[in-house]
């Protein structure tokens, strides 16, 4: 593993209270300071929360719509990167376990009516929510795939990423495929490249699961949570995921 120096520095940091326990709360006056030295309003950078670190004197500072940094209590300086702590197994991100939360919160918002569902038949071990682009080979290879998933007791949720944004013919193509009376059908349908009648409702959820991608940390397609909130990048093979979810 190879570490910038500002990410070496903040391990030795991290090294030194490693045996912490969790962090303490901040009161109201730490919290507002940080905020007024922070916000930089003509920047688009707006404080929504500030936290106290796992790392005595830094405080974990996320902005809305935007990056976690950690600062200085005055708020004079801060670190954009991410926190790691060195325990007995290894290494942690810090930063990332935050992350996986904030997925996980981001996606209980999302109404299951608003997805679309492949369910196993049987039992249902696992489930993994995929962003995904009908124009994209690999979101269409994964798709060939759901049966397999479905076999193993993974139930797949679809939510829309169109990655050439919403006014792009991946924009509506997605909504044809929500605003169809079987969704499932017409997606499959759209996946093998064959010609469906262009539908684009009003009321489809195209832009708003976009822009959830995108604070998920969504940069392509297809990407993967998992039920912890793990954001996997790219394609993996039925067997793979399956072994990632720890689907056996």
């Amino acid at each position: 593993m190879i570490f910038t120096r500002l990410q070496a520095l903040l391990l030795v940091a991290v090294c030194a209270v490693m045996t912490a326990h969790a962090a303490p709360a901040v009161d109201e006056a730490q919290v507002e300071k940080l905020r007024a030295a922070l916000a930089q309003p003509a920047m688009g950078l707006e404080v929504e929360s500030v936290e106290a670190s796992e790392v005595p004197g830094l405080f974990t500072v996320q902005f809305a719509n935007g990056p976690v940094v950690y600062a200085t209590a005055e708020g004079r300086y801060f670190i954009v990167g991410d926190l790691h702590e060195v325990r007995a197994d290894g290494f942690v991100n810090l930063t990332e376990e935050r992350r996986d939360s904030d997925r996980l919160k981001m996606l209980e918002s999302v109404a299951k009516k608003d997805m679309i569902i492949f369910s196993p038949k049987g039992e249902t071990k696992a489930h993994v929510t995929i962003f995904t682009d009908v124009t994209c080979f690999y979101c269409q290879k994964l798709h060939q795939e759901v049966p397999a998933l479905n076999k193993m007791g993974i139930e797949v949720r679809y939510l829309a990423y169109p990655r050439a944004g919403l006014d792009s013919d991946g924009y509506r193509k997605l909504a044809t495929a929500w605003c169809a009376d079987d969704r499932q059908d017409v997606l499959t349908r759209l996946k093998a490249k064959e010609s469906v009648p262009e539908k684009v409702c009003t009321d489809n959820p195209i832009a708003a699961q976009f822009e959830l991608g995108q604070l998920a940390g969504v940069r392509g397609t297809p990407a993967m949570v998992t039920e912890s909130g793990k954001l996997i990048p790219g394609y993996q093979p039925a067997d793979q995921l399956a072994a990632t979810l720890g689907v056996k």
